[in-house]
């Protein structure tokens, strides 16, 4: 065992920890690929990976639209299906701030329940946070040749504090080259419920966020969100601009042969 100061936080880590993948909704419904790239990274990392069957959808739906009482019963299930691991490993910031900073609050009534999430939350990381700091992986055995961008998403970078570490995991990627785009972390327009409720404001600021990462001359942006690069490809697909659209860990994971998001088969 190894024993990390993380944050504020002193976390004694397994030589193999007992991982379980959060793999999300949009992962499982849209882009499979990023669940299997981050097996293969949390694998290579040396942990045991099993994907629980009783995992649902993390509830943030409902309790960005103000459902507390549905919100709360899924995460009751969440935590009951998660709690026996060493780890809870999630490739999306917003459904990692949700497990890890929201559940909490949702049982503020309920002080069993309340103790319960907050241990669960202290061992609730998204996937390149949890690489990097936890498991203190520096390098990836993966190439990717040309040049990458990467939009830091709200959730990320407010919530969970991820900031340096995609960008050092991705400096470790051979051949690639990585171009930071000006603005890089100003939202992308999708966040929660906001594209639903102001959908013109949502739609200016993507169409900012999209010359932005263009003005890079990088083709590919990458991010740790598949909101935010569902929302960005889409755009970016629509006008007809040349930038596709990755998940980091497909990069990391050197899994690239799927089609970027929005991308059509040949």
């Amino acid at each position: 065992m190894t024993t990390l100061d993380i944050g504020k936080t002193s976390r004694t880590v397994p030589e193999s920890p007992h991982v379980a993948l959060f793999a999300t909704c949009l992962v499982d419904l849209f882009r499979p690929v990023v669940g299997f790239a981050a097996v293969k990274l949390l694998e290579e990392a040396g942990c045991r990976v099993e994907v629980p069957d009783a995992q649902t959808c993390c509830g943030q739906p409902a309790y960005n639209s103000g459902d507390r009482a549905d919100a709360s019963a899924i995460a009751r299930k969440v935590i009951e299906a998660f709690e026996p691991y060493d780890f809870i490993v999630v490739p999306s910031g917003s459904c990692g701030g949700m497990l890890k900073k929201h559940y909490p609050v949702l049982f503020h009534d309920d002080p069993d329940m309340r103790l319960r999430a907050a241990r669960f939350g202290a061992k609730t990381y998204e996937l390149i946070a949890f690489l990097r700091d936890v498991m203190q992986i520096d390098v990836v055995n993966a190439r990717h040749e040309g040049a990458v961008t990467y939009h830091d998403s709200c959730s990320s970078l407010r919530e969970n504090g991820i900031k340096q570490q995609p960008r050092e995991l991705l400096e470790s990627v051979d051949g690639l080259e990585l171009r930071e785009a000006k603005d890089s972390e100003v939202c992308c327009g999708f966040g929660g419920l906001f594209s639903v409720k102001y959908p013109n404001i949502s739609n200016s600021m993507v169409s900012d966020k999209v010359d932005r990462l263009t003005e890079t001359g990088a083709p590919l942006v990458l991010s740790g969100d598949l909101g935010c690069l569902l929302n960005i490809a889409g755009k970016a697909a629509r006008e007809g601009r040349p930038l596709e659209a990755r998940h980091i860990a497909e990069v990391l994971a050197d899994m690239t042969d799927e089609p970027p998001i929005a991308g059509a088969r040949e």
